[in-house]
């Protein structure tokens, strides 16, 4: 009788899994339709609080989250916040960082590439002409986003660099920021009654 050897994920990934969900996808294309939501309230000022739980994908409303997430986004003081939390542009900073890193990882460890360190710096540059109505050229979002990765592991410079390149050409959050996405926004109001 043999034994079956149970293999420690690399870098943290399930890759029989990951392999398996491939799988399931190819065979399912209409599983890979997936719908995230955020839902958010003001708070104070420019201070403002998203919980996000559930989700719906793979065919069905996911709700496996027992606990929401919550984050707060406020403005510093120099721009009229009290610094309850990073701004909105700061999250997208932080979107694109985590989208490459995970995509990073689940290619390397698809690879069999053991990582030992993944880390980014993060930068965009924004005229805030625009944002706060001074100027109508200037456009309201950034100018550039600069990623910058250390990775180390046991593959080369040239494989770990590859593994940079795959996991921008597979993010999501990559594609919405440079190829745009149709952004629709409805208001609901009270009735004012007579």
């Amino acid at each position: 009788m043999t034994a079956t050897v149970q293999r420690p994920p690399r870098n943290g990934v399930d890759v029989p899994t990951l392999f398996a969900t491939l799988d399931a996808v190819k065979g399912a294309p209409e599983i890979a339709q997936f719908q995230f939501r955020a839902n958010n309230e003001w708070i104070s000022g420019t201070h403002s609080r998203s919980v996000i739980q559930g989700f719906y994908g793979a065919g069905q409303e996911d709700r496996s989250r027992a606990d929401p997430f919550a984050y707060d986004a406020d403005h510093p003081a120099v721009l009229v916040g009290s610094n309850q939390g990073p701004t909105p542009v700061e999250f997208l900073l932080h979107a694109i960082a985590t989208c490459l890193t995970a995509g990073l990882v689940n290619i390397a460890a698809a690879r069999g590439i053991t990582l030992r360190r993944v880390s980014s710096t993060v930068e965009g540059d924004i005229d805030l002409l625009g944002v706060l109505g001074l100027s109508d050229v200037v456009r309201n979002g950034y100018r550039q986003i600069r990623v910058h990765f250390d990775v180390e592991g046991d593959a080369s410079p040239e494989e770990l660099a590859a593994l940079v390149q795959r996991s921008r050409s597979r993010s999501a959050v990559y594609d919405v920021l440079v190829n745009g996405t149709d952004v629709q926004i409805d208001v609901s109001t009270p009735v004012k009654s007579s």
